[in-house]
């Protein structure tokens, strides 16, 4: 079998062994959760109420290209924090801790939702930011991986894991599971071939 070969039955095996909980850890079928996470940004879009995207690294740069298209491509308010004059300030000023936190506690209202984005689930930054989202009334998403037992994951109303053990594996699926959630709020429900 080629590299090739193996990495895409890798990413193709975690994938379906992700695992989507609900706020008390009671797994929820994937479809189950998709749909839910659907319904929460429904919910928010009637009340013209905002997504926050918040990640470091690789999942910073997930968090401004969903921010992106949800804004350009579904119509759903979506915002990401990673300016360079609010990452660098706030890290400076405040802590590198509160690079989310004090804009959610700035700008978030109760009904917006907070998509938390972190491979390891373990970043001290994102924790205070779902901490801060929660003290603000917002729905929380988290999508985490490498540890299963990541405090992360236990923060979220809805709880998306994927078993990888490297971040290249769990990045690809994070951005997987966040194009399949955005698509289906599009009406689309499958990405078949392109007409090129």
């Amino acid at each position: 079998m080629s590299t090739f070969d193996k990495y895409a039955a890798t990413l193709h095996e975690r994938l379906k062994a992700s695992v989507a909980t609900g706020p008390a850890g009671g797994e929820l079928p994937m479809q189950a959760a998709l749909d839910a996470w659907r319904s929460i940004t429904e919910a928010a879009r009637r009340q013209d109420r905002a997504h926050y995207f918040v990640g470091n690294g690789a999942s910073a740069t997930m968090a401004s290209h969903m921010a992106l298209d949800c804004s350009k491509n579904a119509g759903i308010r979506g915002l990401a924090f990673n300016d360079a004059a609010y990452l660098t300030a706030i890290g400076n000023d405040l802590g590198g801790d509160q690079t989310f936190a004090a804009p959610l506690r700035w700008h978030a209202r109760a009904g917006d939702v907070l998509v938390a984005i972190s491979s390891s689930g373990r970043s001290p930054n994102i924790v205070a930011a779902i901490s801060a989202a929660r003290e603000k009334g917002c729905s929380i998403i988290t999508l985490t991986g490498m540890g299963a037992d990541n405090p992360s994951r236990k923060l979220g109303d809805l709880n998306f894991y994927v078993p990888g053990r490297t971040y290249g594996c769990v990045e690809s699926l994070h951005q997987v599971i966040l194009h399949c959630w955005l698509d289906q709020c599009m009406g689309i429900s499958e990405c078949g071939p392109g007409t090129g």
